[in-house]
């Protein structure tokens, strides 16, 4: 009989509780990553960029967050006649494609005498040269 009272008094008081702090509700750093990802793809489209630009420029963040707010901004700014402002930054250049490893040929024989000749002393030049 007592053990209903204590259960709603229980309940009551947990719903009062911000879950996220005993763990079980979702993380908060989730939660602002995603909203960082939402403003930086309504930031995009304010700027007059591509989505596929905006993925470009913000590699590693959540394609489906900078997506969600890049298509808000649009309907606003449909909505409210807003016009956008050009951005300024280019794009980064795209990497060039790797070029095959050249091997140099080996020097000539000429190169490789003056070589012998100045790193051994010129007595001892002859006797190399000759062996």
């Amino acid at each position: 009989m007592h053990k209903v009272p204590l259960m709603v008094c229980t309940a009551l008081l947990l719903s009062a509780c911000d879950l996220s702090m005993l763990g079980l509700g979702p993380d908060p750093r989730v939660a602002q990553k995603e909203a960082e990802a939402r403003a930086t793809g309504g930031a995009c489209r304010y700027g007059m960029r591509g989505i596929e630009d905006c993925y470009t420029l913000n590699r590693g963040v959540n394609k489906s967050a900078i997506f969600e707010g890049w298509r808000e901004m649009d309907v606003y700014m449909r909505e409210n006649k807003i016009e956008g402002v050009r951005a300024v930054i280019p794009l980064p250049p795209e990497p060039p494609p790797s070029a095959p490893v050249s091997v140099s040929a080996p020097p000539a024989n000429d190169a490789a005498d003056e070589v012998i000749e100045e790193t051994v002393p010129r007595g001892k030049a002859k006797k190399a040269a000759a062996h």
